[in-house]
């Protein structure tokens, strides 16, 4: 698959949460392939160490990474400042981390609630919270918040993740004209089922194949990738005119 070059995105500064594995993984490399300096969080420290040192070995500049968990908000948004101090204020912001476990309505309790809110939804805004400072003082920005068509495709399973993933188009679009005035661009990209090594290894049997087939209007499965190139024009200078819109990439899913 060619991939588009993005000039402008070259020496940028993004930040990326949930950047060590599957889609994460796949928007740092995507970005450090542009040139842009990446930095990234994530609980896994082993596999976001190995991404880092293999970017940097591709000849790339070598992203910024710390093991964070993002349900400590102050861990994330010092984070966010430490990056900052290090590399310069972000032109970009890529809301990224999520689970999408799945739970029984009856089995959910407020504590298992607030632990998946504190994961899929509390961070998205806290992140964001923490970098318009910066990207006013750059005179403008890109924040891309990743969605879900797990909730608008009435999917079973996980009513606590459908509920926060919906409220990521509130969150983008309440912020949007807020925002705007300081030319900072809000957005949502929604993936459909994207074939990272968690989703294949978990869900993806003889049962899935067939769902594939029957849902998506295209053949091919939705690769990380696919993400990704959708996530580099968001936070490109092609998108001025972008924000306040939901950009699905499902192979014709929902």
């Amino acid at each position: 698959m060619g991939r588009a070059r993005y000039p402008e995105l070259s020496g940028r500064r993004v930040f990326i949460t949930g950047g060590g594995s599957g889609i994460g993984a796949a928007l740092v490399e995507a970005f450090a392939r542009q040139g842009a300096q990446v930095a990234f969080v994530d609980v896994a420290t082993e596999a976001g160490a190995a991404l880092a040192d293999r970017i940097a070995a591709e000849g790339h500049p070598k992203p910024w990474q710390r093991r964070c968990d993002v349900v400590d908000v102050a861990a994330l948004q010092q984070a966010i400042a430490d990056a900052a101090s290090e590399l310069g204020d972000f032109h970009v912001l890529v809301n990224n981390v999520g689970s999408d476990d799945r739970h029984a309505l009856a089995e959910v309790t407020p504590e298992y609630w607030d632990r998946r809110v504190a994961i899929n939804q509390r961070p998205a805004f806290f992140a964001i919270q923490s970098v318009v400072p910066g990207m006013q003082r750059l005179g403008g920005g890109s924040i891309v918040n990743l969605g879900s068509t797990g909730w608008q495709t009435k999917t079973g399973g996980y009513p606590v993740y459908a509920t926060a993933k919906s409220s990521v188009n509130g969150l983008t679009r309440g912020l949007a004209r807020e925002l705007g005035a300081s030319r900072i661009r809000v957005n949502v990209v929604t993936p459909g089922w994207v074939m990272t090594q968690r989703q294949i290894e978990l869900w993806l049997d003889e049962e899935g194949e067939r769902e594939l087939k029957r849902n998506q209007c295209l053949p091919d499965k939705v690769l990380p990738e696919d993400i990704a190139a959708m996530v580099l024009f968001l936070a490109s200078d092609q998108s001025r005119a972008c924000t306040a819109q939901e950009f699905v990439v499902d192979a014709g899913w929902s």
